[in-house]
């Protein structure tokens, strides 16, 4: 898998069970949106590692991310190239920045969505679209129902107030940790720190929004 496929895995990129099964789930989820929902906005740094077979590291990124609930996030890879994912609450844009071309893609109706979006986003998706288990008091893991998802389950370890760790696992069975750090839950963020203009000359731009 690509560095590129990698980001858009860990950024593009949370069965029906029944009896006591389900409520189990239930509780999970309601303790996972409790941590969730003490989360207005966040930023900070990451390390992102894509492992191999025998959790060899084939490939690492570093770079700045923003979060604002329920819609709007931004992810930039600041090494070892540069790119940079942004969303809100009606595109996502992707910005390879070394290779000088921009995509958009719609985000209403796209199951796809990334790990950090599934985790800013509203409550009803992610009572609808995964079921959630506690695995320790600090971390839970998301599996999504159905197929056409970004990735097969996804690990959240809490620090505290803030997110600490993603452990993804993607669709085609590749694992991803991201590492945040440096973490700042109290400088408020708003809309407008997450548009986007693509540049007007030498980008070029594409569009996937039918």
């Amino acid at each position: 898998m690509s560095k590129v496929s990698a980001l858009v895995t860990a950024v593009l990129g949370f069965c029906l069970l029944a009896g006591a099964a389900w409520a189990e789930d239930t509780a999970a989820t309601d303790q996972l949106l409790a941590r969730l929902n003490r989360i207005s906005y966040l930023q900070g740094e990451f390390t992102q590692r894509q492992y191999g077979e025998g959790d060899t590291v084939i490939a690492e990124s570093s770079g700045a991310f923003k979060l604002l609930r329920p819609f709007f996030f931004s992810w930039e890879i600041r090494a070892p190239d540069s790119q940079l994912i942004v969303a809100n609450a009606e595109y996502l844009w992707h910005y390879d920045i070394d290779l000088q071309t921009a995509t958009r893609h719609p985000v209403v109706g796209n199951v796809e969505a990334s790990p950090l979006q599934i985790l800013g986003g509203d409550e009803s998706a992610l009572r609808d679209q995964y079921t959630v288990t506690q695995d320790a008091d600090n971390t839970f893991t998301l599996v999504p129902l159905g197929d056409g998802h970004s990735f097969r389950r996804l690990s959240v370890t809490f620090a505290g107030d803030t997110i600490g760790r993603m452990d993804i696992v993607d669709k085609l069975g590749q694992r991803v940790v991201v590492d945040f750090k440096r973490v700042d839950a109290t400088t408020p963020l708003s809309s407008g720190d997450f548009e986007f203009t693509p540049p007007a000359e030498g980008v070029d731009l594409f569009y996937y929004d039918d």
